[in-house]
């Protein structure tokens, strides 16, 4: 079970917080905005099917390898290092998310490459940071003299583009991104389900609990509308001057889930000039002694929301003392009632438990409140044309060089 306690924002001053007509003025607006995602044509939550191929795959291949490295930038990457990070797994999967080139020089000199799988996710086919790792590691893989289609496979466009078209000729195994995803709404295709089912993860419960978060990003009742509540107290705490967003699990294993959900964030809604809310991270309660100094004392222009574990499934006891359970909520449950006491925005989403389920969810909620989200600013939550700028600046520059 996921839910979310904003009852903090009602006891800070109103013009930090919310007020509950200004609450109440926008609950009848769901189906209208559901209306207008439709019409955008996005499908994260119309694809929660059953994985067949992937599972049968991930079956067939998964003991052959000692590694599986994931060549992919931003959403083709940032999934698969959630799902590594905060789900028990075989501890085979390598994300290699950066070209660093010492970091590339480190992963080449661990690797077996007759026991390793590229993954090479890119739906265009000519991202330059993967095309530059699969070029690199595919040269690897032939001066050993090992056979491309037995150590690659492919994520990519359903029909088109460089990599459909080796992955066609070269009998390459290859998976689509659909068409109407776009990458950092990707988790839930085989961009994150295929790394996931190669390490063990479930993905068959995955997929069941972004489901269970679908029926409440498409219901029109307010109170079950989980996507919905979250947009809608983020837009309203935006109005009033806060436009960074920090998200901070009080669990470890959860604060990958934050840099994913950066990503979201920072790109769908970071829209004509004006429109924007700049996200950050923090973990509970690591950073409660590196930055609760600034939220508490610094400018008041943030909207914190924690995430809580509420059932851990384990339970350490401090030698003649409390729990770490029972501490780590006391901390957490400090630093809520002082950032309140300073008429700090603050929310809680609790989570019941960190499983297969309650991760999927998690995906598919926080997909569902930026979509939700991009309506209240009358923005495209799903383009990016910001980021086309650098990349075309990028690729002319290689071009000069090569």
């Amino acid at each position: 079970m996921i839910k979310l306690d904003y009852n903090n924002l009602f006891k800070i001053d109103p013009s930090h917080g919310l007020s509950e007509d200004e609450l109440n003025s926008y609950k009848d607006r769901i189906a209208e905005f559901l209306e207008k995602i439709e019409k955008r044509d996005q499908g994260f939550y119309k694809i929660l099917d059953n994985p067949e191929e992937i599972k049968t795959f991930a079956n067939e291949v998964k003991n052959n390898y000692e590694h599986i490295v994931v060549c992919g930038i931003g959403g083709s990457a940032l999934g698969a290092t959630c799902l590594k990070e905060a789900l028990p797994n075989s501890g085979k999967l390598i994300v290699l998310d950066n070209i660093d080139p010492q970091l590339i020089h480190e992963i080449d000199q661990k690797l077996n490459y007759e026991k390793t799988l590229f993954i090479i996710i890119s739906k265009s086919g000519t991202t330059i940071e993967t095309t530059s790792q699969y070029k690199y590691f595919r040269q690897k893989v032939e001066e050993k003299n090992l056979k491309v289609n037995k150590h690659f496979v492919f994520i990519t466009d359903p029909e088109k583009g460089i990599l459909r078209e080796t992955a066609n000729n070269e009998n390459i195994p290859v998976f689509p991104i659909p068409e109407n995803i776009g990458g950092r709404f990707s988790v839930l295709t085989a961009v994150g389900l295929l790394p996931a089912a190669l390490i063990g993860i479930n993905i068959d419960k995955l997929i069941e609990g972004a489901k269970k978060m679908c029926e409440k990003f498409l219901s029109e009742n307010f109170e079950e509308n989980l996507p919905y509540q979250i947009a809608l107290t983020q837009y309203l705490i935006n109005q009033k001057g806060k436009n960074i967003h920090v998200m901070m699990p009080y669990s470890h294993k959860l604060f990958k889930l934050a840099d994913w959900y950066r990503q979201l964030l920072a790109e769908s809604i970071g829209k004509n000039i004006d429109t924007g809310i700049t996200p950050a991270n923090a973990l509970g309660v690591t950073d409660q002694h590196s930055q609760s100094q600034l939220y508490n004392d610094g400018p008041n222009d943030k909207l914190i929301t924690f995430i809580e574990i509420a059932d851990f499934k384990v339970e350490e006891k401090i030698p003649g003392s409390i729990t770490f359970n029972q501490l780590i909520d006391i901390e957490k449950k400090a630093t809520e009632e002082s950032l309140t006491k300073k008429d700090r925005p603050n929310q809680t989403i609790t989570v019941n438990s960190i499983c297969e389920e309650s991760i999927g969810g998690l995906f598919l909620l926080f997909e569902g409140q930026i979509a939700f989200l991009g309506e209240f600013y009358n923005i495209n939550a799903f383009d990016q044309p910001g980021v086309e700028l650098s990349k075309q600046i990028t690729k002319n520059n290689v071009k000069q060089l090569s």
